[in-house]
């Protein structure tokens, strides 16, 4: 029987809800009712079957991405690759860093080919694929770690900045982490290389061989991982305020890094209860909700 992917809107009667295997999306867009219509009609057609044109792909995916090498076929398969080759030259890295966000992004470029629209976003268990109309704007609402409750802080893009995608990476998320951040949210001009991104600055919050970091090996946890045999965060002890803030810097500065070679916009790096920022406009404590949410969480 073949498998068809779960399609619906959600009880608002606003915002659609797609569903695949691990593909968990919340679609929203605003615009004329017929526009909005079509674009949501669209989101359908090209979700239906994405799902299998990556499975078709996943053993090169799970590969370790060499320069100017792709032999993706797929879409959505070589956009994740695009995204990780900057960084393919210095570190092991693969196409999947960026799936969630290329997932989003494929799914918000097909509704843009059909409507003309106000705002949209794709989120994609909070990696978000953004689109802004002039004089938009949007509110991203930043948790400490995302596995407790709860906003601390809000940041808003405006129509006239550049980034349009927002991802999170860290040690608390649905993917393993080489590093100890609780979080890393990364704006960069598109989703996969803010997914890309965050991983990256997330991997470089660290302490390599402090003694109260509990690590295993990625494919004792899961076999078919394609971190193989590297070692991921299980557990971070207790860390003194100077440790926090060096695993922190070590982070901040390869943020730094990408900022000035123009891969991301900004980013949000949490650790232990700090915060440091790097790049981004201000960030508020949050006092009300926004208009418009969402919880940048990141596989």
């Amino acid at each position: 029987m073949t498998r068809l992917p779960q399609i619906a809107l959600l009880s608002d009667g606003r915002r659609l809800h797609l569903q695949d295997g691990p593909i968990d999306l919340i679609v929203e867009a605003r615009g004329r009712a017929d526009a909005v219509r079509a674009a949501y009609e669209a989101a359908a057609r090209r979700f239906t079957g994405l799902l299998d044109e990556l499975c078709a792909e996943l053993a090169e995916l799970r590969r370790a991405a060499l320069p100017a090498a792709c032999s993706l076929e797929g879409t959505v398969a070589r956009r994740m690759y695009a995204a990780v080759t900057p960084y393919a030259w210095d570190r092991f890295i693969t196409p999947m860093a960026a799936v969630a966000g290329g997932v989003a992004e494929e799914i918000l470029g097909a509704m843009l080919d059909v409507a003309t629209l106000d705002q949209a976003y794709v989120n994609n268990g909070g990696d978000i694929a953004l689109h802004l109309g002039a004089g938009e704007h949007f509110s991203v609402g930043l948790m400490d770690r995302p596995d407790r409750d709860g906003v601390m802080r809000t940041m808003r893009i405006d129509s006239d900045d550049r980034a349009r995608g927002i991802a999170t990476s860290g040690r608390h998320g649905r993917s393993f982490s080489l590093g100890i951040a609780d979080a890393v949210t990364v704006l960069a001009a598109t989703a996969s290389q803010a997914d890309a991104a965050a991983t990256v600055i997330a991997n470089a919050v660290d302490l390599p061989g402090h003694p109260a970091i509990t690590r295993q090996p990625a494919n004792a946890l899961q076999p078919d991982s394609d971190l193989g045999a590297r070692l991921v965060t299980r557990g971070v002890g207790e860390l003194s305020r100077d440790e926090i803030a060096a695993a922190l810097e070590s982070g901040a500065e390869c943020a730094r890094q990408l900022f000035d070679r123009g891969l991301i916009e900004g980013a949000v790096l949490r650790l232990c209860g700090d915060m440091l920022v790097m790049g981004t406009k201000d960030i508020e404590e949050q006092r009300s909700r926004p208009s418009v949410l969402e919880n940048a969480v990141d596989a």
